[in-house]
């Protein structure tokens, strides 16, 4: 039987083991142009026992930031302090993979430099407000983007894979999910498009797929993955047909020979559209598991059981670095504090306890 503490090839990259750090917003990337710092490379060090590391959304360009000090990597800047990062992970014997973030909509043009503004599919607001350095601002109405910008957008993900290679990164996961701009042309709320990138499911599914492409042609297919979400109504999303959707899109997809495929489940109730799309996607098959609370040890049944091949934590891997030890001996596990996650310093950021220094701690 198949563990989650077996190794697997993902697409000639060796890991370790099935267990997967799950990308996460932390807005700690205040280094210089939003850059990430030593306490970066020290926090996904601190996790390389992972089988693979995905890292926090990172824009590929100015105009793709969505919230406060998140990091980059379309500056020679950025592409240097992420060598770092990766220097780091790769030292502790660890696999990281960037995953690339265009927000679109969700942000407010006070955290994008000169007079840029936020941009997606169609000139439609998401509902809510975005925290900026003043403190939290309404989403506006983005400017819609034309054909030309599309293609320009597209370019945007291919030098900015391209940079991730330069920057040491085994790979890059493009942020399909979660409502950020890519979702946004897959949904029917947020793409109300009457040409060849809207309306249809074909055309809906079309930014995705083309960004996808230009990236494999620019990196190898077999470093390039996505992650998907389907029906998440996360960022104001409203998806009230994703199957037929989902299951385009994955299909046009399995041809280009990707690393892997990352789903996000928002309910248990998706389980049967994931299991569909694992059926239809021949590659490596990573699940962040609808769950009651955190991701936990139970989800690990997932791998013996076939339904995934990898399965991603978030918060319980932001809280325990050493994870898989953990997850093996069946904890203890470290509590995540919430209002440590965004911003900050280094509390809650690398300062939880290993599991050797918990015990002495009386944890």
């Amino acid at each position: 039987m198949t563990t989650a503490f077996d190794p697997i090839d993902l697409a000639g990259t060796p890991l370790a083991n099935r267990i997967a750090l799950a990308p996460m917003t932390r807005s700690r990337a205040t280094g210089p142009g939003n850059s990430p710092t030593a306490s970066t490379a020290e926090y996904y060090a601190q996790r390389a026992s992972a089988g693979l590391l995905i890292t926090e959304g990172v824009q590929p360009s100015p105009v793709g930031q969505g919230y406060p000090d998140t990091p980059g990597l379309h500056s020679d800047e950025q592409i240097a302090a992420w060598r770092k990062v990766t220097d780091a992970v790769h030292a502790k014997g660890g696999r990281i993979f960037a995953q690339l973030m265009h927000a679109g909509r969700i942000g407010h043009p006070d955290l994008l430099p000169g007079d840029l503004i936020n941009v997606g599919p169609s000139a439609v607001a998401a509902d809510g407000q975005v925290f900026t350095h003043e403190g939290p601002k309404p989403f506006i109405t983005p400017q819609a983007l034309s054909e030309d910008q599309i293609l320009v957008t597209i370019g945007d993900f291919a030098a900015a894979a391209r940079n991730a290679i330069e920057a040491g990164f085994d790979g890059v996961e493009l942020h399909g999910a979660n409502g950020y701009l890519i979702h946004q042309f897959l949904a029917p709320n947020s793409n109300v498009r009457t040409d060849g990138w809207g309306g249809s499911v074909e055309g809906r599914i079309r930014f995705a797929v083309e960004v996808t492409k230009a990236v494999a042609a620019e990196i190898g297919a077999d470093r390039t993955a996505i992650r998907l979400s389907p029906g998440n109504p996360y960022n104001g999303i409203v998806e009230p047909e994703p199957d037929p959707v989902y299951t385009a899109l994955v299909a046009a997809l399995e041809p280009l020979g990707l690393a892997y495929l990352h789903v996000l489940e928002v309910a248990p109730e998706s389980r049967e559209l994931t299991l569909r799309l694992r059926k239809s996607f021949s590659g490596v098959f990573v699940l962040n598991a609808a769950t009651e609370g955190p991701t936990g040890p139970d989800a690990l049944t997932l791998i013996e059981d076939g339904t995934a091949d990898l399965i991603s934590y978030g918060a319980l891997f932001l809280a325990n670095p050493d994870l898989p030890a953990r997850l093996r001996a069946g904890g203890p596990f470290n509590a995540p504090d919430p209002s440590t996650f965004f911003g900050g310093d280094d509390r809650g950021y690398t300062d939880y306890p290993a599991l050797d220094a918990a015990a002495s701690l009386g944890a």
